[in-house]
């Protein structure tokens, strides 16, 4: 078995350093768009090209791949977890994909993850870039079980000592209720519009507080980064393969 977890007690990976990409994009003299070659050697596009391809792997990996996805999972480090076959959350989980928040899109397979969310949830997630608690990951389909925080440390040691069937047996408890589900009516009715405006719009035609909240939150998003999230999200939907819509991401995100 692989176990992944994060260094320190904030979480598995918060991502990608934002700064450092917003430095790379600046600096890029070619046009990706173009296919000019010189794009394609940025710092930024070499990293993401062995992401992309690390992120392939994990999915298709044979022996138990057991992502500890307590604290803070975000961006990239969805990318190293939500592909494995064992995806453990915690009550302390924070789990999202933030990009449209600093005008970048969800990427390292996210698309292809949130596409296939039921009920129009994984274009909340997207295009609101809110977290998800542990429970609300299991409920989503995003992760598969669910450990208490204080007991992850000697989950991780019973794994080494017992094999992982006998340590989820031992550690794994039912979730919790998912608070973001059982708002789940509204939400996939407001999400199943075709363009973000519209979505916005059947947002505040709800007409509650909470409602309002998350028009809020996709309206203060960047416009272009919401408009091609969200159409990266129907398209990841009609994929076959993750390495499809990786493809199609690595496109995107060079773009």
């Amino acid at each position: 078995a692989v176990v992944i977890g994060g260094a320190g007690d904030r979480g598995l990976c918060a991502g990608g350093d934002i700064v450092a990409i917003h430095r790379d994009a600046a600096a890029l003299s070619g046009d990706p768009a173009a296919g000019d070659e010189h794009a394609e050697q940025s710092p930024s596009a070499k990293f993401w090209f062995d992401e992309y391809r690390l992120n392939a792997e994990i999915a298709r990996f044979p022996k138990p791949y057991v992502a500890l996805m307590g604290g803070i999972v975000m961006g990239g480090g969805v990318g190293i977890s939500a592909h494995g076959n064992t995806r453990i959350v915690t009550d302390r989980t924070r789990l999202a994909m933030p990009e449209v928040g600093i005008g970048f899109v969800p990427d390292v397979g996210g698309t292809h993850l949130l596409s296939r969310v039921p009920d129009n949830l994984g274009r909340y997630a997207g295009l609101t870039a809110n977290p998800l608690k542990g429970a609300d990951a299991v409920a989503l389909g995003l992760a598969d079980h669910f450990v208490p925080a204080e007991h992850l440390d000697d989950f991780r040691t019973a794994i080494g000592t017992n094999g992982l069937a006998s340590a989820l047996d031992e550690f794994t408890t039912a979730p919790p209720a998912s608070p973001l589900t059982e708002q789940a009516d509204w939400i996939s009715k407001a999400f199943a519009a075709d363009t973000v405006p519209e979505i916005v719009d059947a947002l505040r035609a709800v007409g509650t507080p909470e409602a309002d909240k998350v028009a809020d939150a996709v309206a203060a998003k960047s416009p272009t980064a919401t408009a091609v999230t969200l159409r990266s999200l129907q398209h990841a939907a009609g994929d076959d393969s993750l390495e499809e819509t990786l493809k199609r991401e690595y496109r995107v995100s060079l773009r």
